[in-house]
């Protein structure tokens, strides 16, 4: 008998995400520009652990007991009262090695309380700079997949539905994908992904001018690169750790 292949659907804005079954899933929790990237960017430079964290005020209070490296943004920019940004750039081997960080984002903590709070099967982070390792993890566990695009404020944008669309291109044969916001991310990264960069800017993607106003372009093309920090961004016991496969 053949068996059977687990599902796979991608949630494009954590506004649908109550349409599916989380609690059967592995949760992809998948913020490009800039949470998710920068989680796998610190933890591949050698941070301790990252707790994700849903307010500024918990991200301070937090902080100061631990004694940790306090890090987020509201709408791009550093928090008021947080140490640190949400650029991949202020995390260098010499700065995290060993240490913890506490993160709080726009939009990519709180996705990912709200897959905690739906009782996810498991939860993972993913951005181009760890898609290796995202792709050979879901293929690996063989269990159904819900990709969590983090959006804007809810909106569904583009960096993180093409990110979704490069996962399934690469993984689509080891599930069943009856899902049409699947089809549809994928049709987008097959018509993107010889310039991802280019393509945001053609298409005046929102976040690509939020960031672009701000000088952070260099961010954009970072985080918009396959590879560059790929390694397993696993949520466990309150903290996203790295995790070897």
């Amino acid at each position: 008998m053949k068996e059977e292949k687990p599902s796979l659907f991608t949630a494009l804005s954590p506004a649908l995400l109550n349409l599916y079954d989380v609690s059967s899933s592995i949760v992809v929790i998948i913020d490009v520009l800039r949470a998710t990237s920068t989680i796998a960017t610190a933890l591949y430079n050698g941070a301790k652990d990252i707790i994700p964290v849903d307010s500024v005020a918990e991200c301070i209070r937090l902080g100061k007991q631990i004694k940790g490296i306090t890090a987020g943004e509201r709408d791009g920019l550093i928090a008021e009262g947080l140490s640190h940004g949400n650029s991949p750039f202020e995390y260098p081997t010499e700065f995290v090695d060993g240490k913890t960080l506490v993160l709080t984002t726009t939009n990519g903590t709180k996705l990912l309380h709200m897959a905690l709070d739906s009782r996810a099967k498991g939860i993972i982070t993913g951005s181009f700079p760890n898609i290796s390792a995202v792709c050979d993890y879901l293929v690996a566990m063989k269990l159904p997949v819900i990709l969590g695009c983090a959006a804007w404020k809810d909106r569904i944008n583009i960096e993180d539905t093409l990110f979704a669309g490069a996962v399934i291109s690469r993984i689509k044969d080891h599930f069943y994908i009856n899902c049409d916001s699947s089809q549809l991310a994928e049709t987008m990264y097959q018509d993107a992904k010889e310039d991802l960069y280019e393509f945001m800017k053609v298409r005046n993607a929102s976040h690509y001018h939020r960031l672009s106003r701000l000088g952070l372009e260099k961010d954009i093309r970072y985080c918009l690169t396959d590879d560059v920090a790929n390694i397993l961004c696993l949520y466990k016991e309150g903290k996203l750790i790295k995790e070897v496969i």
